[in-house]
């Protein structure tokens, strides 16, 4: 059963967090991880929220896998840990957390957005066009599978010094 007092608190900081005044929300947050300790979700934002405020990461990244693992088909988790790690400056764990979560986690457009935002494209093949000019079009899909031919048969290291 859901303690209502825990879940007030959770309310409260909620509303600091997304109104960008994390210093607000901490204690809010961790009155209702005192109140409820097994609740994932307030787990994985306590980590959040010490990410923001006191940038003890590993604490944060602590705290978020440990929500994981108890819930781990929860796309919301998955996203605060990966604010975990980019705001510790660790984008590739990032990437790797929202790839998980494409596997276990419910189809959620937010994992994708966030990975859109995190993954680099390749500048245009020729600089001069438009990324969406259909010349630019064409030959990047060609670039695309011309790499990924030469990754396979040769090895990530070639293909990565190609690029």
């Amino acid at each position: 059963m859901i303690d209502t007092e825990a879940f007030a608190e959770f309310r409260k900081a909620l509303g600091y967090l997304r109104d960008d005044y994390s210093e607000k929300a901490l204690p809010h947050i961790r009155r209702a991880t005192e109140l409820e300790e097994e609740n994932p979700f307030y787990r994985s934002y306590l980590g959040l929220t010490i990410a923001r405020v006191h940038h003890s990461w590993d604490e944060a990244e602590e705290l978020c896998n440990a929500a994981l693992k108890i819930k781990r088909d929860q796309p919301q988790l998955y996203l605060n840990l990966a604010e975990v790690y980019v705001s510790a400056g660790r984008k590739q764990d990032a990437v790797e957390t929202l790839l998980m979560a494409t596997k276990y986690a419910q189809r959620d457009g937010r994992i994708y957005r966030m990975l859109n935002q995190l993954s680099s494209r390749r500048a245009p093949v020729l600089p001069f066009l438009h990324r969406t000019h259909f010349l630019n079009r064409h030959l990047g899909f060609w670039r695309h599978r011309a790499l990924k031919l030469i990754e396979g048969q040769a090895g990530p290291a070639v293909a990565e010094g190609i690029r």
